[in-house]
């Protein structure tokens, strides 16, 4: 099949220019326009993107983010965003592992803020694609997870994300499970099985990218 993240990324940018620069987002607070620049930062100002990790920095990157956003049309940013990294991070053994997870959730960020949108049907090789980074991103949540998760992918396995009582267990495709695990339980279609409270605060944590 063909790169994954490649084929977010262009269908992602196709999406961007039909809806225009400010469409919302599930990004709270931010336009299109807005999310264009946070990839087009994210891959070619490393200097500002690492206020994405390190919160005393944070000012910077949106200072940055901002004069990205306003420094070209709109259309010169999607292309920016269509066009991807500097070269030696587009090989795919980079570009996979750095963007599937990255680019498919942004994708439903903008899909999922509009008006009548519908599920996407993902063929079983994207599930798969998918799954892996589930369970990657399964990893990162622990420390998130206010009490035992368990994520079950009906065809495609199960991973325990934290141990313990109360256990909550979340049950869907793979593509609506990393959107679970992004931080937007409120926009992922899953179904979510435990005691009530322990539910409740499994859908505020605060999961993210």
């Amino acid at each position: 099949m063909s790169h994954l993240a490649q084929r977010e990324r262009r269908s992602l940018s196709d999406l961007l220019l039909r809806v225009g620069p400010d469409a919302p987002t599930l990004c709270e607070g931010w336009t299109t326009a807005d999310l264009a620049a946070h990839l087009v930062l994210r891959e070619r100002r490393p200097d500002a993107a690492i206020g994405l990790v390190v919160p005393f920095l944070a000012g910077y990157t949106e200072d940055v983010q901002k004069k990205v956003r306003d420094g070209r049309s709109y259309e010169a940013l999607v292309a920016a965003v269509r066009g991807g990294p500097p070269f030696p991070l587009r090989f795919s053994f980079i570009d996979e592992p750095m963007n599937t997870a990255e680019f498919f959730i942004h994708h439903e960020d903008v899909r999922r803020a509009q008006e009548g949108w519908e599920p996407r049907e993902l063929d079983p090789e994207v599930e798969r694609a998918l799954w892996s980074r589930v369970r990657f991103m399964a990893k990162m949540a622990k420390k998130a997870a206010p009490v035992g998760l368990t994520l079950v992918s009906p065809g495609y396995g199960r991973v325990e994300v934290r141990s313990g009582q109360p256990a909550v267990t979340v049950t869907a495709p793979p593509g609506e499970l990393l959107v679970f695990l992004s931080g937007r339980q409120q926009a992922a279609s899953v179904d979510v099985a435990g005691d009530a409270d322990a539910v409740e605060r499994v859908r505020r944590a605060k999961f993210g990218l």
